[in-house]
């Protein structure tokens, strides 16, 4: 909890044993990279091993009967062992503090986290405790948040019990429960003859021992010989497919619950983002009903009141998908009966209620008014329109489209008869993001989107699993079609637009590069380092450097797209939602001038490759 202490506020655990605080310990290492900016509200605690007294407030000392108690850098010592505290980040520091109190004898460790999910993180938060009772033994006591914080993060769990570099206990990392608790029986002796061996703390001229308090209570008894003890288990890790399966849906039903709405609504395109979007509330419908089946109370509780139905019980995921979920095909002369199929196809193997809305009617009665104020009606480059035609009529489209969803969001359920309204969901992944590949304020512009911080590699492995998992056969035909924005006239009755045609980069190039941008702290000339040795086999030094100052010239063209982002789901630290964490300008200079100029003098000193020749030009 947050307290102040000589008017500096600190953020703090509170330890207690039956109505008496027995310690408070500010946190000495904050988390403020990321997602995370703690130091704008705390201050870290800077005096190692010093203690000092806190005067509690009125309303504490009357609840305790104490007026002060201890406040700093020290630990518990119990008639039978001693125990240490670290907070959150402090476990992923260089220099975490379990290291000292190990070596001064310290047996347990407590960890009070806020960890988030991402993808394929779980197994470094594992490896960390498990790590820190492997170098100098002891005992990890883990619990993390689960749930949505009202924000992009979900906290994912993972509660654990670890000893001498062995898991012993250990919770769920996706559930719907709202508190979980695990134990495990343990022996102190196991931690004894471990640094018995391995370790003789205070023998290396360390610096001064820990502070101690004493606390007159213990944890163990003289029968506990004869409780048996926890053996290690086996930790196994979702898949990356699984992990978007189960994280965006509990975090999806966590903000419905909340936010008193009654289901979600999707335009559904018939393309990979927008069916992924899809399969994750299905997801989140298959937890729900295994929850209800499970006998957990508060979820059918929540479910009842979403729905409007005091008696109401979800019989099966498709089911309940039609009460919280509605789908809708908005479709233009633009659109191919492909595309409506495959969405009609998938929303009837979900259950979503799904609506097909022509946009036509609308395009053309915006379209009449500029031609009624200017004269001039614009055409596609199909029709011999120039580029500022074709696109403006391509952002006409889409920007209807969200205006129709959110028509549609506020009143469909009216129109059933229904109280409340609908979330609308955005299904832009975090590729079109990086490059600003969407229209401001079309359909991306959503309420929430549990993509948008997945890349399009990730999610086309994800509609391949759930295909699988939950047989909707309506997916591979999805998978199998080129991603396109359907927002330029048909070829006789064919495509003539697609995605990564229109971005100029392959969804593949552009997950490595949004690495190198963002975890990296890559600018142009540096990527452009990395990626002719990364990506050698396949493209010559020309090739790279045009797709480097094409990516940057995007970046920083559609920079300004970001301020307006929908908010998305955390699923990976290259995200580009400066709303939350990025805090890059959103003007930039578009032509990177010494940026490009470095890379054209590094080409011009390199060797021409045998294989690849001199392929392509230099951009100017």
């Amino acid at each position: 909890m947050p307290i102040m202490h000589h008017n500096v506020r600190y953020n703090c655990r509170v330890l207690f044993l039956n109505r008496k605080i027995l310690l408070i310990r500010p946190k000495m290492l904050m988390a403020n990279s990321g997602t995370y900016r703690e130091m704008r509200w705390f201050s870290p605690w800077t005096r190692l091993r010093q203690v000092e007294e806190y005067f509690l407030p009125r309303m504490i000392q009357e609840v305790t009967g104490q007026d002060t108690v201890p406040f700093g850098d020290c630990v518990l010592s119990t008639k039978d062992t001693s125990i240490g505290t670290e907070i959150c980040a402090e476990l992923w520091n260089p220099n975490s503090p379990h290291i000292q109190m190990g070596l001064d004898g310290v047996e347990i460790f407590t960890n009070s986290s806020a960890s988030h999910h991402e993808l394929r993180k779980a197994d470094q938060r594992v490896n960390l405790i498990k790590t820190a009772t492997t170098k100098s033994g002891g005992i990890y006591l883990y619990a993390n948040q689960r749930g949505c914080d009202g924000d992009r993060l979900y906290y994912d769990g993972c509660a654990m019990v670890a000893i001498n570099g062995e898991v012993v206990a250990r919770g769920a990392q996706f559930s719907l429960d709202d508190v979980e608790v695990i134990t495990a029986t343990l022996d102190l002796e196991d931690v004894c003859s471990y640094r018995g061996e391995l370790c003789q703390p205070l023998m290396e001229g360390q610096q001064k021992p820990c502070h101690r308090i004493k606390v007159d209570f213990s944890l163990s008894s003289s029968n506990d010989v004869y409780l048996p003890t926890h053996q290690p288990i086996q930790w196994m890790f979702h898949t990356p497919q699984e992990e978007i399966s189960l994280g965006p849906a509990c975090w999806l039903w966590d903000y419905l619950r909340r936010s008193g709405q009654g289901g979600f609504l999707l335009p559904l395109s018939g393309g990979v983002d927008s069916s992924s979007t899809a399969c994750i509330v299905h997801s989140m419908c298959v937890l729900l009903c295994q929850a209800v089946e499970d006998s957990n109370s508060q979820v059918l509780k929540d479910v009842r009141r979403v729905v409007g139905d005091d008696a109401y019980t979800p019989q099966n995921p498709k089911e309940l998908c039609a009460r919280l979920f509605t789908t809708c095909y908005m479709g233009s002369e633009n659109s191919s009966q492909d595309t409506c199929s495959r969405a009609r196809d998938l929303a009837g193997e979900i259950g979503s209620t799904h609506v097909n809305i022509n946009i036509d009617v609308a395009v053309k009665g915006i379209l009449g008014i500029f031609s009624v104020v200017t004269g001039r009606w614009p055409q596609f480059h199909a029709n011999g329109g120039s580029n500022r035609e074709n696109l403006a009529l391509q952002n006409v489209q889409a920007r209807v489209r969200m205006v129709l969803a959110y028509l549609f969001a506020q009143l469909s359920l009216w129109a059933r008869g229904r109280p409340g309204g609908l979330l609308v969901l955005g299904s832009a992944n975090v590729d079109e993001s990086l490059t600003g590949y969407f229209t401001k304020y079309d359909c991306s512009s959503a309420d929430i989107n549990p993509i948008g911080g997945i890349s399009k590699m990730d999610l086309k492995s994800f509609l391949a699993y759930c295909a699988e998992q939950f047989q909707l056969t309506a997916l591979r035909g999805i998978l199998a079609a080129p991603p396109t924005a359907e927002l330029e006239p048909l070829k006789d009755g064919q495509l003539s637009q697609t995605d990564e045609s229109d971005m100029g980069m392959m969804y593949s190039e552009l997950s490595v590069i949004g690495r190198l941008r963002k975890i990296s702290k890559c600018g142009p000339f540096s990527m452009f380092c990395k990626l002719i040795h990364l990506w050698r086999d396949v493209l010559s030094p020309i090739q790279v450097a045009q797709k480097v100052k094409h990516f940057f010239r995007m970046y920083s063209v559609n920079r300004h797209k970001m301020t307006t982002v929908t908010p998305s789901y955390h699923a990976e630290s290259y995200s580009p939602d400066d709303n939350r964490f990025d805090l890059r300008p959103f003007l930039y200079n578009t032509h990177w001038n010494w940026q490009f100029q470095c890379i054209d003098n590094q080409i011009s000193q390199m060797p021409a490759s045998p294989d690849n020749g001199d392929q392509g030009r230099l951009e100017e």
